[in-house]
């Protein structure tokens, strides 16, 4: 976490999430735990603030909130932009990139060729290795390891399978335009056998990019597994633009078959809220997992943006944030296993001061109700809420009286919403103000709702986690105001704490 930097040249900074110092970024790439370190990789623009020169941006964490940005892993050449992909710790060094006594970090990631290569006009799946724990890489001579000829063909997540077909590594990657995932095996990450393929199902709106493949006890219960399989795609999603989907099922090491799958072939649009989305808001995309994670923890990070208005967002010198990390887990609903997620780190160890505000049981009828006290452009904002009669309840962060971002409940309809119509600046595009919703269900006829607030977002976890929606938000500095209100009758807000940092 870094001290939060409200200067005029930089408002937007964010304090509790990680954005490169002055270039552009998307994806997350190459997420994993080595050595007591968390490594960050990403799509990165060296040069630039917008989208191009894609090569592997570099940062790492021993908390997942603290980030120190290093320089460039993986570059692009005249040959080859490095798009996104995955890293493994080849622990037996099965590549013989490295020795028994040190053995490699494997990237692998996808080439998109150029012009000037043998290859111009096919994207395929290349290696690079380090021996130095990640923090310099040496391209295979051999590049590249696995193609289908394909210009869409990209997005490889590895991971060991070790299970009741063997022991070896496995493939998941994306034809993105045929909204398919392909899995393929190797024994040395360097030799391919295509297993199978999954899709297109359910939400097939855009391209299909950024598959992950993860095995989850269900409820806790190690002897009930059951993999998880992410897809992303653009556009597509539930609320306009960039989002990621997953399905829960069965993977024998070949196939994997979901028990989730709602539409078969190209999606419906009369059922796009029964897909089950990673985050209903606008701005999280492209999320992969940690490989080789502490005790076991599947812990995801997305990219806090959209491709709908990605490159023109307001903020200077950099472009681009990462969403803060999240652990994920499977639990039994009435619909089935579904995915729950809660922020990772402990926000309770930041050395960065912090304030807490606590507010016992209030009611509010028909109005506004400004919390003297509890301001902060930073903030981690728990309550739960009792509509009563109330048409709509909810709460406004980041105001001033005249703008603020609203986030609400529709009791009658059984939704939640975050409005950012009024958030600050908005008319940098014509899509970015907006009001985005998800259905959501009442636990004991009460909503428990935690929010993280920074410089230019607001990650909403409602009902413990079962669902998320996360936006970017740009107030003024001075916006600041919390405030609780209810229209159209009564409702009690029956506990709420803020910590703030800001």
């Amino acid at each position: 976490m870094t001290t939060p930097n409200d200067t005029s040249l930089d408002t937007f900074r964010p304090a509790l999430h990680y954005a490169a110092s002055n270039t552009w970024l998307n994806d997350p790439n190459g997420l994993i735990f080595h050595e007591g370190i968390y490594h960050l990789y990403y799509q990165n623009n060296p040069t630039g603030t917008v989208w191009g020169n894609m090569s592997w941006g570099h940062a790492t964490s021993t908390d997942l909130l603290a980030w120190t940005e290093h320089p460039v892993a993986i570059a692009c050449d005249e040959r080859e932009d490095i798009f996104s992909g995955s890293i493994v710790f080849d622990r037996h060094n099965t590549s013989g990139f490295g020795t028994a006594q040190t053995p490699p970090l494997v990237a692998v990631y996808t080439s998109a060729y150029k012009a000037a290569s043998e290859h111009h006009g096919i994207q395929a799946q290349s290696l690079a290795y380090s021996l130095d724990g990640g923090y310099t890489w040496i391209k295979h001579a051999g590049n590249p390891v696995l193609s289908r000829g394909s210009a869409e063909f990209r997005d490889p997540k590895v991971f060991r399978y070790d299970g009741d077909a063997g022991s070896y590594w496995v493939m998941a990657a994306v034809e993105a335009a045929d909204f398919q995932v392909v899995l393929y095996r190797s024994d040395d990450l360097k030799t391919w056998e295509l297993l199978s393929s999954f899709g297109p199902a359910n939400g097939t709106g855009g391209v299909w990019e950024c598959p992950d493949l993860f095995p989850l006890p269900v409820d806790g219960d190690p002897e009930n597994l059951k993999w998880v399989l992410v897809v992303n795609l653009n556009p597509g999603g539930p609320n306009g633009g960039s989002a990621g989907q997953y399905f829960v099922g069965d993977f024998d090491g070949t196939t994997f078959t979901s028990s989730t799958t709602v539409t078969e072939g190209l999606q419906d649009p009369a059922r796009l809220e029964e897909y089950r989305w990673l985050d209903w808001g606008r701005d999280y995309y492209a999320a992969v997992s940690f490989s080789d994670a502490p005790d076991n923890r599947r812990l995801m990070i997305g990219w806090m943006n959209n491709w709908q208005y990605a490159n023109e967002i307001p903020t200077a010198p950099w472009r681009s944030p990462m969403s803060l990390a999240r652990e994920v887990s499977l639990r039994t609903t009435d619909g089935g296993p579904r995915l729950v997620q809660q922020v990772a780190a402990d926000l309770s160890t930041t050395t960065v001061p912090s304030t807490l505000f606590d507010l016992e049981a209030v009611v509010v009828s028909n109005e506004a109700l400004v919390l003297d006290g509890a301001s902060g452009s930073v903030q981690c904002i728990h309550l739960t809420l009792t509509p009563g009669s109330a048409d709509e309840v909810g709460l406004v962060v980041r105001g001033n009286g005249i703008e603020g971002t609203r986030i609400g409940i529709l009791p009658a309809q059984g939704r939640i919403f975050i409005d950012r119509r009024n958030s600050g600046q908005v008319d940098f595009h014509e899509s970015f103000a907006s009001i985005d919703s998800a259905p959501i269900e009442t636990s004991d006829g009460s909503y428990e709702l935690t929010i993280y607030v920074d410089h230019c977002s607001v990650e909403v976890f409602a009902q413990g986690g079962l669902l998320t929606l996360t936006e970017l938000v740009f107030p003024a500095a001075t916006s600041t105001d919390v405030s609780l209100y209810a229209a159209g009758g009564t409702a009690t807000f029956d506990s709420l704490s803020i910590k703030r940092w800001a």
